[in-house]
């Protein structure tokens, strides 16, 4: 029994809790942008519980599925041949109960937001669904990855405000880009397996030239941090708190090194701490 609830625990990574919190930290963003005062957080606090809890369950989802889809690349992968599925430690109709339970759990959360909310998260579940297919089409994987990890600002703005004004999509894209720089340097772990095999992924496609193009994603995702923060009248505390992001990409660029998988892997982690200073710097708005 306790061999299964590990299983358990692993096909659905609650062992591994940074995939929740990068797929949280976007609902964050929107929710506290579309907050006017502390006051007002105060008052969402219930939302704010909603939606870490919806957080933890839908990347658990996408976990599950991905895996069920996964399940005969993984096993001829180093890093993912362990898993539950791909080592038959559970079966492939226990892993689709769990996604059912799991999809159905977040149902129930997203029918508890307001009507644009529930248009926003369907659309969401939908790229749930496809991202995991997309590696065998495309090369550009992470960018279904970054529009399905990062529309909780979308659903999270929507749901205190009931509208999904221009500027909030400055913000949806500046997440965008942060996840196809981190998932990119996730990505080169597996680069040589993944060629073996034939999928595909933008480590592949970038080969030797990934810190150009993480670079050049992270400076879009600091520019469309900076519109966003000019057409929603951020306080100056905000643009402060740019430079520090700004920093901490930038030495994720010095840091990396696309032939040394852990080095990847602690860098990619790292992007916890760069999601809670955005979240920090729309908070400061509230503190002058």
């Amino acid at each position: 029994m306790n061999h299964k609830i590990k299983s358990y625990i692993l096909l659905m990574r609650l062992n591994s809790p940074i995939g929740s919190m990068l797929l949280l930290y976007p609902c964050l963003w929107g929710l506290i942008s579309a907050s006017s005062s502390i006051e007002e957080i105060r008052q969402n606090i219930f939302l704010f519980i909603i939606f870490i809890l919806g957080a933890f369950i839908m990347r658990s989802a996408g976990c599950v599925i991905n895996d069920i889809f996964d399940r005969n690349i993984d096993i001829q992968v180093d890093r993912t041949k362990s898993r539950p599925l791909a080592d038959k430690s559970i079966s492939l109709h226990e892993s689709i109960v769990i996604f059912i339970t799991l999809s159905s759990i977040g149902l129930c959360i997203l029918l508890s937001l307001n009507t644009l909310s529930i248009k926003v998260g369907l659309l969401s579940f939908i790229l749930l669904i496809i991202y995991p297919l997309t590696k065998r089409i495309t090369y550009w994987p992470q960018l279904f990855l970054a529009l399905t990890f990062n529309i909780g600002v979308l659903i999270g703005y929507a749901a205190i405000t009931n509208i999904l004004p221009f500027e909030i999509y400055f913000l949806y894209a500046a997440g965008i880009f942060w996840t196809l720089g981190y998932d990119t340097i996730y990505a080169y772990q597996d680069i040589d397996d993944d060629i073996s095999i034939g999928v595909k992924s933008t480590a592949i496609l970038f080969k030797d030239s990934a810190k150009y193009w993480i670079s050049s994603f992270y400076i879009l995702m600091t520019s469309n941090l900076l519109i966003f923060g000019l057409l929603s009248s951020q306080e100056i505390f905000y643009y402060f708190l740019l430079i520090f992001i700004l920093s901490q990409q930038f030495y994720q660029i010095y840091k990396l090194d696309i032939k040394r998988p852990e080095v990847c892997l602690a860098i990619f982690k790292s992007n916890k701490y760069l999601g809670l200073l955005i979240c920090l710097a729309l908070l400061s708005n509230y503190f002058n």
